[in-house]
């Protein structure tokens, strides 16, 4: 029987503990159900018997004390809400433990912005990880050595695996039923608990704003010249003319500034813009790729689909409800 150790965590999100807890003692039901013998023996572990989460608002009773647990399989790190930083600090204690189990032979999952703490253990370094997106600015900060996957629900490297935002991580959750239980029993799961299977990017999600948060002013003025010119055909030539910089340097301190070169920055505005019109109003795509800046239909297809992972035609009849 794999023993799955369910971290509560302080500043934990209930849901990312409720949602595998609920997961891993269903496929125990199913099988049960079939005649079968459980797989799972499910724990919710702490650094104390309660803990408050949510402002106190709901108080989660732990089955064990991390420090009474010498051996486990399996390690689920939650989703934190809250300050990442702060949150790291108060569950420091949990890291040599999980450091600890996993040198013994457990595996580590990280769900949404859990990878926060598990990339706090180390473990990460020089490997791939997800988290949800609108955190990537500040993961990439705060971990510089370790490689975010801004697109990728689901992460496996070496028994450490982490997830995309919110509720994707039911799609991790997904994967380590079907890696453990097999196909049959991930299937049942998914039809169950009305889940898409093997769904494997975030990118129809992301919202992209734009990376402002530096202090080199020159290139926020090129990226509000990029953004405010979205019909426009804009070269790296023309900006680093415009702005005094010669190109090579010009593309280089665009990078470390916003973590886009200059023509993906260019890209993914435009593709921004374009995801906009086709969510709302009757523009058919051709009207919305002229609006943006494209007069190739199979550029603009080729490109929109490996920023969002649909294509315009899809995306259109995904959100926009007249459609």
């Amino acid at each position: 029987m794999k023993h799955v150790s369910i971290l509560i965590t302080n500043d934990a999100v209930l849901a990312s503990i409720a949602d595998p807890r609920i997961i891993f003692t269903g496929i125990n039901e199913f099988l049960e159900a079939a005649g079968k013998p459980p797989l799972f023996k499910v724990q919710l572990l702490g650094l104390s018997k309660d803990v408050k989460l949510h402002s106190g608002l709901f108080s989660v009773h732990t089955d064990e004390l991390i420090s009474n647990v010498s051996k486990t399989d399996l390690i689920i790190i939650p989703a934190m809400s809250g300050d990442m930083r702060a949150a790291i600090k108060k569950n420091e204690e949990f890291i040599p433990w999980i450091v600890k189990q996993y040198y013994q032979g457990a595996e580590v999952t990280s769900l949404c912005v859990g990878a926060f703490l598990l990339a706090a253990t180390g473990l990460l370094k020089g490997k791939e990880c997800s988290t949800h997106w609108l955190f990537a600015k500040q993961f990439r900060e705060m971990f510089p050595e370790v490689t975010l996957v801004d697109d990728r629900i689901v992460t496996e490297q070496q028994g450490l695996y982490s997830s995309g935002g919110a509720t994707s991580y039911w799609n991790l959750l997904l994967y380590l039923v079907e890696k453990y239980a097999g196909r049959e029993m991930a299937i049942i799961a998914s039809k169950v608990y009305a889940l898409e299977i093997d769904r494997k990017s975030q990118s129809p999600f992301i919202m992209f704003n734009g990376q402002k948060t530096h202090e080199d002013e020159p290139i926020k003025k090129a990226q509000e010249f990029i953004e405010a010119n979205i019909a426009e055909r804009i070269s790296v030539e023309d900006l680093a003319m415009k702005y005094a910089i010669g190109k090579r340097h010009f593309e280089r301190r665009f990078k470390k500034a916003t973590n886009n070169t200059p023509v993906e920055y260019i890209q993914r505005v435009k593709i921004e813009a374009a995801k906009k019109q086709l969510e709302s109003g009757r523009k058919n795509v051709n009207e919305v790729m002229y609006n943006v800046g494209y007069t190739d239909t199979k550029a603009f297809r080729t490109i929109f689909k490996k920023i969002t992972g649909l294509s315009p035609v899809e995306y259109r009849n995904k959100y926009n409800k007249a459609a």
